[in-house]
């Protein structure tokens, strides 16, 4: 039987009010699901409003020289999922179905997965039931309104990173953000930590949750949450 991975993905494509496009962010999501398939994991797409996600227009021409995001976005089986992705609120009560549950980034999520009521609760039962959570650059978003059942956040105390402020600055983004990510991560109890440059490769896993920083760090992410699934069984 193949085991499956829920990637949920943001319904969100418009920056704030600036006009400007936005989305899932191409290679966040190509090279884990990628990674994680060759493995032998099936990838079960979802988002909040289901259907098609959007995809991050500039992310795609970010990602030209990348073969496994070329080919993602070139395979009709992974499109035909992300264009028709299921609702949220579809596997409340079925998180046990899932060897792990995966936010990846782009701005979307930073506007419709920070409160969403069914995200939060799958992605706490997850957990609970020994699940592996994992979030790259502002998927982590998604992570910091988790509360579990003793009342605490998930994050409080754990090892994590994402989306720096600094780079949010660097990418002139962070007027039109609703939440810097690396703030509200410390706000909830967290222990960020970055890579030692902007854009650099960083990725923490803290037992069941793995979290990436950046684009850079999509591949290690993708390997990461394999081996704390791995763990998670008990093979080291």
């Amino acid at each position: 039987m193949t085991k499956k991975i829920l990637f949920v993905l943001t319904s969100h494509d418009q920056l704030g009010n600036s006009g400007q496009q936005t989305g899932w962010y191409a290679e966040e999501v190509a090279e884990p699901a990628t990674i994680l398939t060759r493995l032998g994991y099936e990838i079960v797409f979802a988002s909040p409003k289901g259907g098609k996600a959007p995809l991050d227009k500039g992310s795609v021409e970010a990602a030209q020289s990348n073969a496994n995001t070329v080919a993602f976005l070139a395979n009709k089986d992974f499109q035909h999922k992300v264009d028709h992705t299921h609702k949220v609120s579809e596997f409340v009560g079925r998180e046990s179905e899932f060897e792990a549950i995966v936010y990846p980034g782009g701005h979307g999520p930073m506007f419709d997965l920070e409160h969403n009521e069914d995200a939060l609760k799958v992605t706490a039962a997850a957990y609970e039931a020994g699940k592996v959570v994992a979030a790259v650059c502002h998927g982590p978003i998604a992570l910091t309104d988790v509360v579990l059942k003793d009342g605490t956040y998930l994050v409080k105390g754990k090892n994590v990173t994402g989306f720096s402020d600094d780079e949010e600055r660097a990418v002139q983004k962070d007027h039109l953000m609703p939440v810097l990510l690396e703030t509200k991560l410390k706000q909830r109890g967290a222990n960020y930590q970055k890579a030692g440059q902007l854009f650099g490769e960083k990725v923490i896993t803290d037992g069941r949750i793995v979290t990436g920083q950046n684009p850079a760090s999509a591949p290690a992410f993708g390997d990461a949450i394999h081996i704390a699934i791995m763990t998670a069984h008990g093979h080291k």
